[in-house]
């Protein structure tokens, strides 16, 4: 039985991930509209236990649809705060490098694997240290993602990091050896993978060198597009 707008937000907390993918299959949920009905009823999610310790539900932001799609990780601390995606440091190299590849951000719809931000205290500080979703937080949160995904329909998806590329191509994919290819994925007609934007802040005296590696990466899929508007 399709599932309706009203019944996504009325459904149990932990249940909505899969209601709202159903609802977004069976069309009773699309295009922009649908995609403020999903994320309404993401932000009451209890699908798995991080959303106790996180400010909020940070979901997608972008036009609906979208021509380019990004999807990363999961929410920072900045992000966390704010309640969008890629606002804190990683966003920042992220847009330099999207810049200078020649996509634009505005025109992107960019989100997380993970919507709720996974943290440890450090102790003697309000620092909160990133920790790295587990398997089952991870897979708690693919239908709201892959609800995403059909609602943007995106040309070009790019998966950044290894968590967002194994949660759809399986826990022994790897970025560095595929990276800047196209990947066998039914996700849409062009899916690649690079590094996560974080990573590049984390490469010490490699940084100029990695972050060139991301642009290079980038400019594939600028490439790309260009080549199918033509």
């Amino acid at each position: 039985m399709p599932e309706s707008a009203a019944a996504v937000l009325a459904a149990p907390p932990d249940e909505r991930p899969e209601v709202a993918l159903r609802a977004v299959h069976d069309g009773a949920v699309h295009d922009g509209a649908g995609l403020d009905v999903v994320r309404e009823a993401a932000a009451g999610c209890r699908a798995c236990a991080l959303w106790a310790k996180a400010t909020q539900t940070v979901f997608g932001q972008g036009p609906v649809p979208a021509r380019l799609m990004l999807v990363g990780e999961q929410p920072g601390d900045r992000e966390d705060l704010d309640g969008r995606p890629f606002v804190g440091p990683a966003g920042r190299i992220l847009d330099e490098a999207m810049d200078e590849a020649g996509l634009d951000r505005e025109t992107a719809f960019v989100t997380n694997v993970v919507k709720h931000f996974k943290w440890r205290p450090v102790p003697g500080s309000k620092r909160r240290l990133h920790e790295k979703p587990n398997r089952s937080e991870v897979g708690a949160c693919l239908p709201w993602v892959e609800s995403e995904l059909a609602l943007v329909r995106p040309e070009a998806l790019i998966l950044l990091g290894s968590t967002a590329l194994q949660a759809f191509a399986g826990a022994e994919a790897s970025v560095m050896r595929v990276r800047g290819r196209p990947l066998d994925l039914d996700l849409a007609p062009l899916v690649t993978a690079t590094v996560h934007p974080s990573s590049i802040l984390r490469a010490g005296t490699g940084r100029q060198e990695a972050y060139d590696s991301l642009v290079k990466d980038l400019k594939t899929v600028t490439r790309w597009l260009d080549h199918r508007a033509a």
